[in-house]
């Protein structure tokens, strides 16, 4: 029996016993699990919310296995970089600071941010009435690239946090008296529980795409190219199919999928 026929015979073999000729893909995404409701944690651990199931939509496209690593927002863009995981989904606006050091997909959706205070406050989204406040943001958002462009230059005390509950806290205890953040997530994880019943959102929705950027999208590493390509497929796949929309229904009660 020559070489070859003894190959064959091995790869025969192999398929007879069920042996896979390829193994499926494993594709690792960095996400901080601290936002709902895009994403977050249940008691017992599991990791749900709009992000969640869209990436869940994601790797059934690209046929893929995908595997969540967590880290904190501010650490997502370095760790990315260092390639301890191969793409971002973590509610990430497209910013052109951050697109000087990595990649983005296409806009998936973009949803509106706002400020939230207590209610009967009076206060407003404008450095005028904020004036004698101080307003919590989180750390490394584009909400606090907006706040410290437009209103810590006009004398508003900010205060960044490194987790949105963190802010809650203090807003509570009145160390601060405003917050500002994605509406979705200050209604689902705040304003919608007993401890948040005292508080809503206020004033008209930020505008300044040039620090809010232009919608959410997957954050990957520079010269990925290929994995760009495959992953704006998948997610352009399921926008025509209505998949993304029906999401957003789901979880924000609006149709905010990204044009």
């Amino acid at each position: 029996m020559n070489i070859k026929t003894l190959i064959a015979a091995g790869v025969l073999a192999a398929s007879a016993f069920g042996a896979p000729a390829l193994a499926q893909e494993v594709l690792k995404v960095g996400v901080e699990a601290l936002y709902p409701p895009f994403e977050s944690k249940t008691p017992d651990g599991k990791l749900v919310g709009f992000d969640v199931e869209l990436n869940d939509a994601v790797c059934a496209k690209l046929q893929a296995k995908c595997e969540w690593v967590e880290t904190s927002f501010d650490g997502l863009i370095p760790a990315l970089n260092a390639r301890k995981f191969h793409y971002i989904n973590s509610a990430m606006n497209i910013t052109a600071p951050r697109q000087k050091v990595i990649d983005f997909t296409v806009p998936i959706y973009d949803v509106p941010s706002q400020l939230i205070a207590k209610k009967g406050s009076g206060l407003q989204a404008t450095p005028e009435s904020l004036k004698s406040t101080v307003v919590g943001v989180l750390q490394g958002s584009a909400q606090e690239a907006f706040v410290k462009k437009h209103w810590a230059t006009k004398g508003v005390k900010i205060v960044s946090y490194a987790s949105q509950d963190q802010i809650y806290q203090d807003l509570q205890s009145n160390r601060i008296q405003a917050a500002v953040q994605k509406t979705p997530s200050a209604v689902s994880a705040f304003l919608e529980k007993p401890e948040g019943k005292d508080y809503e959102v206020t004033g008209a929705p930020l505008d300044d795409t040039s620090v809010l950027g232009v919608g959410t999208g997957f954050g990957i590493r520079k010269g990925n190219d290929e994995l760009k390509k495959r992953l704006d497929g998948a997610i352009d796949a399921l926008k025509k199919d209505g998949t993304i929309s029906k999401l957003t229904q789901k979880y924000f009660n609006a149709d905010w999928v990204a044009k």
